[in-house]
């Protein structure tokens, strides 16, 4: 069975899906929570990876009109 949000799964029940669908639903709803967290890991990466180039950036700039 793939990865669920029971929570969900449990609402949609209690809202008179059948447990076949509520459980589909929920399958498919965590995947895109996955793919989302995903995502973010990816973007706070880049976003370090994009502040130490500048820092790098600024320092050899300085260094050259200062130097």
């Amino acid at each position: 069975m793939a990865l669920q949000l029971g929570a969900l799964r449990d609402a949609l029940m209690d809202a008179g899906a059948t447990v076949d669908k509520a459980n589909k639903a929920a399958e498919e709803v965590a995947g895109y929570e996955s793919r989302l967290a995903s995502i973010d890991t990816r973007l706070s990466v880049l976003t370090w990876v994009a502040g130490t180039n500048l820092a790098a950036t600024v320092g050899v700039l300085f260094k050259m009109l200062h130097g």
